[in-house]
């Protein structure tokens, strides 16, 4: 009976402990279902640029039709990928980041491509969705920044003690990062 009584008041112990971070891993869960929002709508801002570039880069009779089509195709490819906030784990943020991955070298491979046309770069239009691209690339990478941040918050707080305990008792489960791509330790060769 003894052993029975210490055991329900170690349990009762560790719940009260841990029961006041219960509503604080909620805050975090929401945050980074929230800082998620704002990585989709930057790459969807991203997406709504490109068929714009497509048609001005059409315009030029001479252009590499392949490379259009590996851009729309890539641009398919992104938008068909869709991740549950409720469910972002490894595995799923880096399938959403693989695909998003070869949408930005398809983007790249046009833009240095471009360069070989004059007239392309001299066009206005041209011009101008180039800068709201490269505007939209820094976004980019700040939503994924503060995503990142706000899962380790997220990670940190579940797996800290006693809230570890709460959070294996309610559910709650590590989050996936956006990992740094392949390469991406070296420098790009930009050429003009």
């Amino acid at each position: 009976m003894k052993k029975l009584l210490t055991a329900i008041l170690i349990i009762a112990s560790a719940m009260s402990l841990s029961s006041c971070s219960y509503n604080g891993m909620v805050k975090a869960d929401e945050n980074v279902k929230g800082k998620w929002g704002q990585v989709e709508t930057q790459y969807q801002r991203r997406s709504d640029l490109i068929p714009n570039l497509v048609a001005t880069v059409k315009g030029e009779a001479n252009f590499e039709k392949s490379t259009l089509t590996e851009v729309t195709e890539a641009r398919a490819k992104a938008t068909s990928i869709q991740v549950d906030p409720t469910k972002l784990t490894p595995e799923s943020i880096q399938k959403y980041q693989a695909a998003q991955g070869q949408l930005s070298t398809a983007l790249g491979r046009l833009l240095v491509a471009s360069e070989n046309y004059p007239n392309l770069k001299a066009n206005e239009a041209f011009r101008g969705l180039q800068v709201q691209l490269e505007g939209t690339e820094n976004r980019i990478s700040v939503a994924r920044r503060d995503f990142n941040e706000a899962v380790q918050a997220y990670n940190s707080k579940i797996r800290s003690f006693p809230a570890n305990l709460t959070a294996k008792m309610f559910g709650f489960k590590e989050k996936g990062y956006f990992a740094a791509e392949a390469g991406a330790d070296k420098a790009p060769k930009v050429e003009f």
